[in-house]
């Protein structure tokens, strides 16, 4: 059965349940109070069942996700299929900031290797240190593997390219060649927002790590 709600002002909600839904809604990143009533009358207006269905999607969403144990992509199972894929070149490692990074990537259809996901890049104004990020794993994997190069994918931005050369210093002494995409993509921009072309003409045209930082 539909339920039919005419719109209402902001805090004047005719039931706590209402008020309560909206206030989880406006806890999500750009959702305003109301932008999140909307969405709420939204899914009031639909069939019970269709709401169930996405309730319970977010819910094992949740549960039920993981980390790949050797990239932290996001995955149904311990080991992604972007490193269990044998078609692809493991000596090659991209690194990213997070997983919209990796779709943004294989979207270009330019890049055959796997990813290592940092979780963030080092922001001390967000009080975010080497030590919160994925980068001891990163380390043991050059050390352990053969892994025949490094490829930096951060945004361009100051905070990106401080954690380039952090882990650029941590690598330099290992047998690896470390590179960084092209400047095709402006400074200050973030990796996700870039189109398909320049960013995969970026990973192609990729050059040498300490090229860049020497100029």
């Amino acid at each position: 059965m539909q339920v039919n709600f005419h719109e209402m002002d902001i805090g004047n909600y005719s039931s706590k349940l209402l008020e309560n839904a909206v206030n989880e809604f406006s806890k999500l990143p750009g959702i305003g109070k109301k932008t999140a009533l909307r969405l709420v009358l939204h899914l009031l207006r639909q069939e019970e069942e269709d709401v169930e269905i996405f309730g319970n999607t977010i819910i094992k969403l949740r549960k039920e996700i993981k980390h790949c144990t050797i990239c932290h992509n996001i995955s149904e199972t311990d080991i992604c299929s972007i490193c269990s894929d044998t078609y692809r070149d493991h000596r090659t490692i991209c690194i990213v900031e997070n997983i919209k990074d990796i779709m943004a990537i294989e979207a270009t259809r330019q890049y055959n290797g796997v990813y290592h996901v940092l979780g963030g890049i080092i922001s001390p104004m967000d009080g975010i240190g080497p030590s919160d990020l994925n980068i001891n794993s990163l380390l043991e994997k050059v050390k352990q593997d053969k892994v025949d190069e490094i490829i930096f994918a951060l945004s361009t931005t100051m905070e990106g390219d401080t954690t380039n050369f952090y882990i650029y210093r941590k690598l330099n002494n290992l047998p690896v060649k470390i590179s960084i995409i092209a400047r095709g993509v402006s400074i200050g921009d973030e990796l996700e927002y870039a189109d398909e072309i320049t960013l995969g003409r970026s990973i192609v045209n990729r050059s040498e790590f300490s090229d860049v930082f020497s100029k």
